[in-house]
């Protein structure tokens, strides 16, 4: 072992004349080079933070670690190849090859980066969708993703028809091993397309056990975070088998109240429903609009009952309850304005007097009393 380690050294140092004079000044002017672009690029970003376009900051950040990358990976190449040549003679075909595939990798690399500069700043600027932006960044990624490896291979000597050809009855193979995760993807594509929900949105399915804030949705799954706290991780198959409700969607949230006023109070409730009405009516949070019913219902077995149905403006939840809690309290003044009040469950009895008693009865009947 220490002889081939003498060799090895021997004959570094017999040819190292021959090359490292070329590779220092490759490695310096790289350097050069390096520091040469750092001092553009500052300029440039100085430039660029002036103007009102903003898609040229962006560039100029996607391209600064790809190039700075290749202005190191490049002569590192044709210093290695010097290397190899004057150790070994002749030229070194696959230094070629893998030249090709640093061009290929930096290009994939800076358009990925350039995919998530401009969602992430689309994204910022809240005017478009976040379901939509983040399906066409996913759609760009796997695209330029795909490109990138078909070119390699292709520098690599493959034939792509041949790879195709291939692709074809292995798809058909895979695609039959992998059906439910080829389901989940195009199920996900159909979410994308259709958009029966967002990111952020609220969704429920009667169908399912499934209520939450959609939180994301990927290409396999959709992450559903539940009003606990606990996240859904469900199938985006699943989607496609389901009936999946959007709460909100809606446009307007639901008053839907009974309330029942004594039967003492029965000669009172026309003033107390148009009352109630009018009040609906002007409320600044009703949506007049929308149908808005108040309506002596029925007689129950204690109240005389009358119903509001109404509808708010806003449809946020917490907003909604605050609402509804003044609609009610309001509905509550006006009762207690006209000298009624709200019935609670009574019940009467009655038992007659003077009847004997008999087996049947073995306890003596008392006066007709009322509870």
């Amino acid at each position: 072992m220490n002889e081939l380690i003498q060799q090895v050294q021997t004959y570094v140092n017999a040819n190292h004349h021959e090359w490292s004079s070329s590779v220092l000044f490759i490695t310096i002017a790289s350097f050069f080079a390096w520091v040469a672009w750092r001092i553009l690029h500052s300029r440039l970003e100085i430039l660029a933070k002036k103007t009102a376009f903003h898609w040229d900051d962006l560039l100029l950040d996607a391209l600064k670690t790809p190039v700075s990358t290749v202005l190191w990976c490049w002569p590192g190449t044709v210093s290695l190849g010097l290397i190899l040549q004057g150790e070994f003679g002749g030229e070194i075909n696959w230094l070629r090859t893998l030249k090709h595939i640093l061009i290929i990798c930096t290009f994939v690399w800076f358009t990925l980066r350039m995919i998530t500069n401009s969602e992430e700043y689309i994204l910022a600027q809240k005017k478009r969708d976040e379901t939509t932006v983040q399906a066409i960044a996913k759609v760009f990624r796997l695209f330029f993703m795909v490109m990138g490896a078909l070119t390699i291979m292709q520098t690599f000597g493959l034939s792509l028809s041949g790879l195709l050809t291939f692709g074809g009855v292995g798809g058909l193979i895979v695609g039959l091993a992998a059906k439910d995760l080829l389901s989940n993807f195009f199920g996900g594509m159909m979410i994308y397309f259709d958009r029966p929900f967002k990111v952020g949105d609220w969704i429920r399915s009667p169908d399912r056990q499934i209520e939450g804030t959609v939180e994301r949705i990927g290409w396999r799954m959709t992450i559903i975070r539940t009003f606990d706290k606990r996240p859904i991780y469900v199938p985006n198959s699943v989607f496609s088998n389901i009936v999946v409700e959007n709460p909100s969607r809606m446009l307007n949230r639901r008053i839907n109240e009974t309330i029942g006023l004594r039967y003492e109070d029965a000669d009172k409730m026309q003033a107390i429903v148009d009352e109630v009405k009018t009040m609906l009516e002007n409320h600044p949070d009703i949506d007049a609009k929308q149908t808005l019913i108040v309506n002596f219902d029925k007689f129950g077995p204690s109240s005389l009952n009358f119903f509001i149905y109404t509808f708010t403006k806003t449809v946020n939840w917490i907003r909604f309850h605050e609402v509804k809690q003044d609609v009610l309290l309001k509905v509550l003044e006006i009762v207690h304005a006209h000298q009624a009040d709200v019935a609670f469950p009574t019940q009467t009895l009655h038992l007659q007097q003077g009847v004997a008693p008999t087996s049947e009865h073995a306890t003596p009947i008392t006066p007709e009393s009322s509870l």
